[in-house]
C-alpha cells in the first residue's frame, strides 16, 4: 500500500512539472506584432498616421496604434523632444502601468522549478535506496543472511548421523555458552572450525546447529558474493561481515564454499593486486 502511494505521489508530482513548465512556456510566449524603427515611428506621427501611443513605465518602449488600427512595437531612445513632438501631432498618450509583481514574488517564482526538481530528484533517490536495484550504494556492504537465536530453532537433534562431527563441534557449543570457565583456565576457542564433504551431507545444517545449542545469532553467506569484477569490493564486504559479528558476539559466522577465494595465495594472474587474493588476505586477518 505504502509502496503504490509512494508511485502514485511520483507520477503527480512528475505530472505538476511538467504541467507548470508548459504553463510557463505558453504564458511567456511574446505577442508577434511588427516593429518599427525610431526614425519611422517619428516620420508616421508627423504623417498623422499615428493615432495612440502607449508607453512603457520606463519609457523604453512604447506600443503604436496606427490611423487603420495596426499596431507596432517601437524601442524609445532618450528623445527628450518625444513628448512635444506627440502632443503637437495631437496623438493619444497614455502610460502602461507598472508590473505590480513584487521582489519576493519574482524570486520565489525563478525558484519554484529547480526546487521542484530537487525535490522530485530526493524522493526517486529515496525510492532507489529503499529498492532492489540498490547495489551503487550498498556495493561494498555484506550480503551475509543473519538469523537471530530465536530464528534459529535447529539442534543437533535435528541432525541425523554423522555423530563424530558433532561430538566434536560440542566443544564449540560449550566455550559459546560457558566460554567465562574456558577462560579462566586459559583455554583459547579455535579461529574456525572447516566443514568438508560432499554436497547434501548437512555441512550447513550442523552450522545451525551449532548456533541453535549455544543460542547465538547465525550469519550465513557464500564464498562467491564475495567475489566481484571491481578491486577492493570483497575485502570491503569481509570487513563489514566481521563488523556485524562482532556487535552481535557470540555468533557464529559461516561461509559456504569457501574454495571459492580460499586458496593458494599468489597463484592469481594479477598477483598481490588480485581481488580474490585481497579478500582471502582480509579473510585470515579478521580471523
Amino acid at each position: 500500500m505504502n509502496k503504490r502511494w509512494r508511485n502514485a505521489g511520483l507520477y503527480a508530482l512528475l505530472a505538476i512539472v511538467v504541467l507548470a513548465l508548459a504553463t510557463a512556456f505558453f504564458d511567456k510566449q511574446p505577442q508577434t506584432r511588427e516593429s518599427w524603427k525610431y526614425s519611422t515611428f517619428i516620420q508616421e506621427v508627423k504623417s498623422n498616421k499615428v493615432e495612440r501611443v502607449s508607453l512603457s513605465s520606463d519609457r523604453s518602449r512604447a506600443l503604436a496604434t496606427a490611423q487603420d488600427g495596426n499596431k507596432f512595437i517601437v524601442n524609445l531612445p532618450n528623445d527628450p523632444a518625444l513628448i512635444d513632438i506627440l502632443t503637437e501631432n495631437n496623438v493619444d498618450i497614455s502610460v502602461l502601468p507598472q508590473n505590480d509583481e513584487s521582489f519576493w514574488f519574482k524570486a520565489l517564482s525563478s525558484l519554484f522549478f529547480p526546487v521542484l526538481l530537487l525535490v522530485g530528484l530526493f524522493f526517486l533517490l529515496r525510492r532507489a535506496q529503499n529498492g532492489p536495484g540498490n547495489q551503487a550504494m550498498n556495493f561494498g556492504k555484506s550480503k551475509a543472511r543473519v538469523q537471530m537465536e530465536p530464528q534459529t530453532q535447529v539442534t543437533f537433534g535435528d541432525v541425523a548421523g554423522i555423530e563424530q562431527a558433532k561430538l566434536e563441534l560440542s566443544e564449540v557449543v560449550d566455550f559459546l555458552k560457558n566460554s567465562d570457565r574456558f577462560t579462566a583456565v586459559g583455554a583459547k576457542i579455535p579461529k574456525g572450525v572447516l566443514l568438508v564433504g560432499p554436497p547434501g551431507t548437512g555441512k550447513t545444517l550442523l552450522a545451525k546447529a551449532v548456533a541453535g545449542e549455544a543460542g547465538v545469532p547465525f550469519f550465513s553467506i557464500s564464498g562467491s558474493e564475495f567475489v566481484e569484477m571491481f578491486v577492493g569490493v570483497g575485502a570491503s564486504r569481509v570487513r563489514d561481515l566481521f563488523k556485524k559479528a562482532k556487535e552481535t558476539a557470540p555468533c557464529i559466522v559461516f561461509i559456504d564454499e569457501i574454495d571459492a577465494v580460499g586458496r593458494q595465495r599468489g597463484a592469481g594472474l594479477g598477483g598481490g593486486n588480485d581481488e580474490r587474493e585481497q579478500t582471502l588476505n582480509q579473510l585470515l586477518t579478521e580471523m
